[in-house]
């Protein structure tokens, strides 16, 4: 624990913020009121730096990433370690270590997926690497580059990078246009997709364009600008989050082979008040579910599935990294019924339901990981 700097863990994850030595995060412990009451919002760990993902083991200890490469191993009444030898990683603009999926074989085959920049030659893209962690908790072994995109890319821009596990065991991995909005409609490069890959880094049989000659054979969907949310719902499907540019940031619902339309249709425009494209729809091209304007820039995803907090249930969450708040959304259409904020929400990064039925978050301007329930839970 002496090589994390600022980092303080409380005693037990359930534990009130009482207990904490803050020495970072600007707020520890707060209650906010939502449509399904008083929520308590306590820190969990502070001190972080540039957090971007965290996901749930087994036995309750939680793994967590920072961009700039540190992978951190959270113990329930004990403290945080820093891994050893994390993934290498290319820190460069928004790239680095990014995403993180506990699958759900974990407790028999120990393995950790990443998301991350991988450096390619003058510039870099984004890479899966797979790795175990060691029977004591300390390392990270038996790294393992199972995919990356195709290289040519560079400037530090829209690496996506959020990896999910289907149903049937195959991951889905989020790919931004890498700043090149005219690449996300070219089906020769990975860029501005989603993609589905084993767990070994090939693509499934049954892919869309599998057969299809210069079309990259992992791609699932395409047309997308930089998704930084992705989650299934119950039924097994999945949605994703992306940002637009000035404006038009998406909620889509993934069809197999589907063109979402990046940058020949928008609901956004370019930084400048240029306009977009051809317009907000096109034949052959998705629509989303539903778009923010003004942009949130939106990353991380949940759909909460639990009992404990009473509404919510099948609802969809979402970080604004933007306006400092988590929105919910339902209904049909899909539309945001919701804005979850407090001193804590500063710029959201991730989101996820806990396996104690909370919704857990990690702030980026707070440098903390938060669990939010209701109050007396």
């Amino acid at each position: 624990m002496t090589t994390l700097r600022r980092i303080t863990l409380s005693l037990s994850l359930l534990l009130s913020s009482a207990a904490f030595a803050p020495l970072m995060a600007q707020v520890t412990s707060e209650t906010i009121q939502t449509s399904a009451g008083a929520m308590q919002v306590s820190a969990i760990v502070t001190g972080l730096d540039e957090p971007w993902s965290f996901g749930f083991l087994p036995d309750g200890k939680i793994v967590l990433t920072e961009r700039d490469g540190r992978v951190l191993l959270v113990t329930p009444g004990t403290g945080v370690k820093n891994l050893r030898t994390p993934p290498q990683v290319d820190v460069d603009g928004q790239g680095g270590l990014l995403d993180v999926l506990v699958p759900r074989d974990f407790a028999q085959s120990r393995t950790l997926f990443f998301t991350h920049a991988k450096r390619q030659g003058r510039g870099n893209g984004t890479a899966v690497t797979k790795a175990k962690l060691n029977s004591d908790d300390t390392a990270l072994v038996n790294h393992e580059s199972i995919f990356e995109i195709t290289p040519g890319s560079s400037g530090g821009r829209h690496f996506g990078s959020r990896i999910v596990e289907a149903r049937d065991g195959t991951l889905f991995v989020t790919i931004g246009d890498r700043g090149s909005d005219d690449t996300a409609q070219d089906r020769s490069l990975h860029n501005g997709s989603v993609l589905r890959i084993t767990k070994a880094g090939a693509a499934p049989s049954d892919n869309p364009f599998v057969n299809t000659d210069g079309v990259q054979p992992e791609i699932w969907s395409y047309g997308h600008r930089n998704p930084q949310g992705a989650a299934l719902d119950k039924s097994g499907q999945l949605w994703i989050t992306e940002h637009g540019a000035r404006g038009g940031d998406e909620v889509n619902r993934i069809q197999k082979g589907g063109n979402f339309g990046w940058p020949v249709i928008s609901y956004g425009t370019h930084y400048s008040g240029r306009s977009i494209g051809e317009g907000t729809s096109k034949p052959g091209m998705e629509q989303p579910e539903t778009y923010w304007d003004p942009s949130i820039a939106p990353s991380g995803l949940t759909f909460y599935d639990g009992a404990e907090l009473r509404g919510w249930s099948g609802d969809m969450f979402a970080g604004s990294l933007k306006f400092d708040y988590i929105s919910r959304l339902d209904g049909s259409p899909l539309r945001e019924v919701e804005q979850i904020q407090g001193d804590s929400t500063q710029r959201v990064r991730d989101v996820r339901q806990g396996p104690d039925g909370a919704i857990w978050f990690l702030s980026v301007g707070n440098g903390a990981l938060y669990r939010m329930a209701g109050v007396g839970s």
